[in-house]
Order: structure tokens, then C-alpha cells, then sequence
């Protein structure tokens, strides 16, 4: 399917662009499941839960993500510790961080 990007006007560009970035993030997404399917499966083969593969604790205390990136989906920060580089940038460049919560 050939797109013709040179007839399209700025705003079918941008909508275009908004559909290609959740399609990436939905095949990066089903492509993660699938790798850990994939792990899971192949510890069990072996008599292991992937945890213990990973040197995970049982029972450990995660922070929940608070914050998402708007221009990358799968960056995600809990609110605790170093603030990352792209919450930064938007609180400074006039975001207001409640718009990056999830």
C-alpha cells in the first residue's frame, strides 16, 4: 500500500504520524507479552519460575508508574527519585505535570 505523503495536507500528516507512533507502541506492546510468554514458558520447561531465573524477590515492593511520556508511551516514571529527562523538558518547556499523569 503505497501512501502518497506529498499530496497529503499538514494536518492528514500529523494524524498520520499520531496513528504510526500508538501502532508502534501497540506492536512494541504485543511484541514484549510475546518475549515474555516466551521466557516464562521455556523456565518451566526447565522446573523454574522466570522470578527465580531473574534473581527476583517473591514478594518485593514496586513503585506504580504516576507519569507517562506523551511522545513515547512506554516511558513511564513513578514519582519517586531522579526526575528523567523528558519530564523534565516538558514541565520546563510550560507542561503542566497533572497533563502527564496517568
Amino acid at each position: 500500500m503505497a501512501i502518497d505523503l506529498e499530496s497529503m495536507s499538514k494536518d492528514e500528516l500529523q494524524s498520520l504520524k499520531k496513528n504510526v507512533d500508538k501502532a508502534l507502541v501497540s506492536f512494541e506492546k504485543r511484541q514484549r507479552e510475546a518475549a515474555l510468554a516466551a521466557a516464562q514458558k521455556a523456565a518451566q520447561e526447565h522446573g523454574f519460575s522466570l522470578d527465580e531465573i531473574l534473581g527476583k524477590k517473591a514478594a518485593g515492593k514496586t513503585s506504580v508508574p504516576k507519569y507517562r511520556n506523551p511522545n513515547d508511551a512506554s516511558q513511564t516514571w513513578s514519582g519517586r527519585g531522579r526526575q528523567p529527562a523528558w519530564y523534565k523538558e516538558a514541565v520546563n518547556s510550560g507542561t503542566n505535570p497533572a497533563d502527564l499523569e496517568i
